[in-house]
């Protein structure tokens, strides 16, 4: 039996944040992250929507980029204090994803992260709150999906959480917040979404539901990226529901190992994070070359590039315009093409190679690895990290 889950209500377009107002409830605790939509004016509005919504609201502010478990105690206890029943999560992925995992820990305050790590084994939820998503960048989707990335720093892992217990009950698309992006942000979501969509499309659970979402965001995320990089907010606007579709895909149909390698890579080394949309951008070539061993990947692959107007008479040759191509869209966004070039060396070549092993060994063992197309060796892991580091194309 297949599933597929998506938030009862999405709003969609300008000025739709003003959907707020129609909640009903008594109490709404909104969680963000840094000072960007308390800066634009966008925390206000949501403060004041739901004000109007007749709610008592409590902030939960300063959720940090790749949130940690200790934040997401924090809130889970500012929670159990302030009982509300609605989570309203406002801005990147990270104060939604910190928002979700805060929610089983607020419903279920005697459950242990560890006991949520396994994949879709996430107590029942909305015994206490429902959960609003109203995301301000246009990559990670996670306003839609069945997912929350959080980090144990003390381990240096990032884990990927994952039941349908928490896909919002309310999303809110509305671009208006997307038109503050940085161009270097709207570059690393825009990759991230464009990730999202592909490993959906040759992930081993895909379906008829879920490829049509999929080939959409890949087709306009080819077509908008670029142009909202430079800003375009018409393109910025359409990039936002790219995203969205996207992640409706991969919610349902689920990832693979560019996300593990990224999730894994993330938080490994002492001098700082590779962010996540540039890991997946630096990546996906790479896995895509990997992965197109496999004869029905393959065959997927050269569907998207058809889909998408490339040209090639054979499999492999379609296979090789794809990756072409997004390798054309990394040069044009300033992604660089290997982990070695990443902020100018950040990565030192010994540090990596130390790791190397024990970080190959991790993206394994990520929840994502289990839906793509190929499932690498310890030593294929480790070889195709080494093309993500030195950029040499996948072989084998």
């Amino acid at each position: 039996m297949a599933r597929f889950t998506l938030p009862r209500d999405l709003y969609h377009g300008k000025g739709t944040i003003e959907e707020l107002k129609n909640l009903q409830g008594k109490k709404a605790i909104v969680v963000v992250g840094g000072g960007s939509m308390r800066r634009f004016g966008f925390l206000d509005k949501v403060i004041g929507n739901l004000k109007e919504a007749g709610m008592e609201v409590q902030l939960f502010e300063n959720v940090e980029p790749d949130p940690s478990v200790e934040t997401v105690m924090k809130g889970a206890a500012q929670m159990r204090e302030f009982e509300p029943d609605w989570i309203v999560a406002i801005g990147g992925g990270s104060p939604i994803d910190a928002a979700k995992a805060m929610w089983v820990f607020y419903e279920y305050p005697e459950t242990t992260f560890e006991a949520i790590l396994e994949p879709f084994s996430f107590p029942a939820l909305r015994q206490k709150a429902k959960f609003c998503a109203i995301p301000s960048t246009s990559g990670t989707a996670t306003e839609v999906t069945a997912f929350s990335v959080i980090t144990d720093y003390e381990k240096g892992i990032k884990y990927p959480l994952a039941d349908f217990n928490i896909t919002p009950d309310l999303a809110i698309v509305d671009p208006d917040l997307a038109e503050t992006m940085p161009a270097k942000l709207t570059a690393h979501t825009g990759m991230d979404a464009l990730t999202h969509a592909i490993e959906a499309y040759v992930s081993t659970c895909n379906s008829c539901f879920t490829d049509p979402l999929a080939l959409k965001a890949i087709a306009m995320t080819f077509d908008y990226l670029e142009a909202s990089y430079k800003g375009d907010m018409q393109a910025r606007e359409q990039m936002h529901y790219a995203q969205c579709l996207a992640g409706m895909a991969f919610s349902n149909a689920l990832l693979g190992i560019v996300h593990s390698m990224a999730h894994k890579t993330g938080a490994a080394y002492k001098n700082g994070h590779i962010v996540h949309g540039c890991a997946n951008a630096m990546y996906l070539p790479q896995v895509i070359r990997f992965n197109a061993k496999d004869e029905v990947a393959a065959g997927r692959y050269a569907d998207i590039a058809r889909f998408v107007g490339l040209q090639g008479d054979t499999t492999e040759e379609l296979v090789q315009a794809l990756c072409a191509k997004i390798e054309a869209y990394n040069e044009a966004l300033n992604i660089p093409k290997c982990i070695k070039d990443y902020e100018e060396g950040m990565v030192p070549e010994e540090e990596f190679l130390e790791k190397l092993s024990e970080v190959a060994a991790l993206a394994i063992s990520d929840a994502c690895t289990g839906s793509n197309p190929r499932i690498p060796s310890q030593k294929q892991m480790e070889e195709l990290l080494k093309c993500c580091y030195y950029g040499i194309d996948v072989t084998f």
